[in-house]
């Protein structure tokens, strides 16, 4: 039994007097051993056993030390990660929008959205807000004011990386003209991160709107006013800042 405490000992003071200190762009410091590290990730152990990962972006540099005579204290632990931070998502956009087999013209938007640009170890984010959308389609011009939920996921989690996204809400009409109705939208493009609290992107979007309209018709003379439905479809190019 003595011997296998002794080795345990042994054990701790290996890692300890082979210590290395990585510094977080956010200030806070974790003491450890790397087990591994890439282009891409360092994966560092403590003293008690515990593993973290952090990707090269939020490593700031890696400090070697001959000896480390108390570990990390645990209250600084909610200092090392950025999963709950609040980040804004600002969208602007512009292109052509159409409404099949009646008219062609163009669009262009501007969306704010406020959520978590961290899920888990991913740069993945995850909000709501609003926006204007401006559809401008011959002689009539549609105005709305879409409140959705989004999201925006990177392919892989490097500081290049392919990103998809998702919207989905409801677009408020702003004219009496007509009513608004449902919205959904498409991204697809290339997003670089910056640093762990921002990135930005160049995607293609799609996008898609109900309206409906009023359209007057005479009878026999008679002025008759239906409403009749719309689908809008935009698409073009995006810009997207996180921060």
């Amino acid at each position: 039994m003595k011997k296998h405490i002794l080795l345990i000992l042994l054990c701790v003071a290996a890692l300890c007097a082979h210590a290395e200190t990585i510094v977080l762009r956010t200030g806070a410091r974790v003491t450890g051993k790397i087990v591994f590290q890439n282009e891409e990730v360092v994966i560092i152990r403590d003293a008690e056993g515990a593993r973290f990962q952090y990707t090269r972006a939020d490593v700031e540099q890696i400090l070697a030390e001959d000896v480390v005579e108390e570990a990390a204290p645990v209250e600084e632990e909610p200092e090392i990660t950025t999963t709950k931070k609040v980040s804004i998502l600002l969208e602007v956009s512009g292109g052509a929008a159409v409404i099949p087999q009646n008219a062609v013209g163009g669009a262009v938007s501007a969306d704010l959205l406020v959520g978590s640009h961290h899920i888990g170890d991913r740069h993945v984010f995850v909000g709501a807000g609003l926006g204007y959308h401006g559809l401008f389609l011959g002689a009539e011009k549609f105005n709305f004011l879409p409140i959705q939920v989004a999201v925006r996921m990177p392919f892989i989690e490097q500081k290049h990386a392919p990103v998809f996204g998702a919207s989905l809400g409801y677009g408020i009409a702003l004219s009496k003209n007509y009513l608004g109705g449902l919205y959904a939208g498409i991204d697809f493009g290339y997003r670089c991160q910056l640093n762990p609290k921002s990135a930005i992107a160049v995607v293609a979007f799609a996008q898609f709107q109900q309206a409906t309209v009023n359209v007057v018709e005479e009878i026999e003379g008679v002025p008759f006013t239906n409403h009749v439905g719309r689908s809008i479809v935009a698409t073009g190019l995006k810009v997207a800042l996180y921060f």
